[in-house]
């Protein structure tokens, strides 16, 4: 009994072991079998879970992938881009070194201490036809002060009424204007007495030089001959010095002698420049105004003259004193139209 009851014993120890052995075989041919399934389910499969890529799509991408390889010769580009326009900008100021360049202009610009003011306070004798025109003339002032090489000290005194509103209607920026100094005040609230100087055709004083320690007042009227001699009576009337441009000196006209206010401003300018009146005269003069020097002009009606005294008996000198006489006179060197 006891040999049999071993025999159980060693037969049923085999079997268990054999049992163990066999699931452990199994359970390692089953998880070899799961992960040869997983393989094969990741693996693609040929016309399976792909979706098709579209023509535009695969050109979208083909220029993508173009665009991120060129970055770098983008950015060398840019480079070699700006380091021409710089070299460009150089050679540019080079060449424009005579003073054409407004920025080396600017530069050399020296301004004048002579005082310059537009007198704007004859509004109500103007329409608004004629107001307009003044604030052209008057922005005309403003741009050839600003790039003039000897600026003056400008001002424009008794701003308000008709002009203020025909500026703040139809040139809002000029309250950003710089280098001019707008003041609602007359002139002779803001400036001694005796630095003033009106500039007017019908003084009897005709003005030589200018001194750079004085004001110099053009009045800002525009009235077609209506209101003759009316700054001249101003200026008296405050008790300030007054005077005319020397133009019957230099230049003799064969059209109406008009000098807006902006073509004395520029004249002014342009003398301070140059200190030559007749070459101010010349430069800033419109050429339909047919000026012409006064000896010039003189030997031109002597010849003339000549000829006719030849054919009619006519004293050629006596002529020639006539057409001296015959230049601009002090009252009518400068037109009424403009003061």
């Amino acid at each position: 009994m006891t040999g049999l009851f071993k025999g159980f014993q060693i037969q049923q120890t085999m079997s268990s072991e054999m049992l163990l052995d066999f699931s452990e075989t199994s359970g390692a041919e089953r998880k070899q079998d799961l992960s040869e399934d997983q393989e094969e389910k990741q693996k693609p499969r040929v016309n399976e879970g792909i979706e098709p890529v579209s023509k535009r799509r695969m050109k979208k991408l083909r220029k993508q992938k173009q665009w991120e390889e060129q970055r770098e010769l983008r950015k060398q580009k840019r480079k070699e881009k700006h380091k021409r326009k710089k070299l460009e900008r150089q050679c540019q100021l080079e060449s424009n070194s005579d003073g054409n360049d407004r920025k080396r202009v600017r530069r050399q610009v020296v301004h004048s201490t002579l005082r310059l003011i537009i007198d704007c306070s004859f509004d109500d004798l103007m329409v608004l036809k004629d107001i307009k025109k003044l604030h052209k003339q008057i922005q005309r002032c403003y741009a050839e002060n600003r790039r003039a090489l000897h600026p003056v000290q400008f001002y424009l005194t008794s701003h308000g009424g008709q002009l203020k509103k025909n500026m703040d209607d139809n040139d809002k920026g000029w309250v950003n204007w710089k280098d001019i100094h707008i003041k609602p005040e007359h002139y002779s609230e803001l400036i001694k007495k005796e630095d003033l100087v009106y500039l007017t055709s019908d003084s009897p004083n005709v003005l030589q030089e200018l001194d750079e320690s004085k004001a110099y007042v053009i009045g800002g009227l525009v009235d077609h001959n209506h209101h003759k001699g009316f700054t001249y009576k101003q200026a008296s009337d405050y008790g300030i010095d007054h005077a005319q441009l020397p133009l019957g000196n230099f230049v003799k006209m064969n059209s109406r002698k008009v000098l807006a206010v902006n073509h004395v401003f520029e004249i002014i300018l342009e003398y301070l420049q140059t200190r030559d009146w007749q070459e101010a005269f010349f430069t800033i003069l419109p050429q339909r105004k047919g000026a012409v020097p006064t000896d010039k002009a003189c030997d031109s009606s002597s010849q003339d003259q000549q000829a006719a005294g030849a054919e009619g008996g006519l004293d050629s000198e006596a002529e020639c004193c006539r057409n001296q006489l015959d230049s601009p006179h002090p009252e009518e060197a400068q037109d009424e139209e403009t003061h």
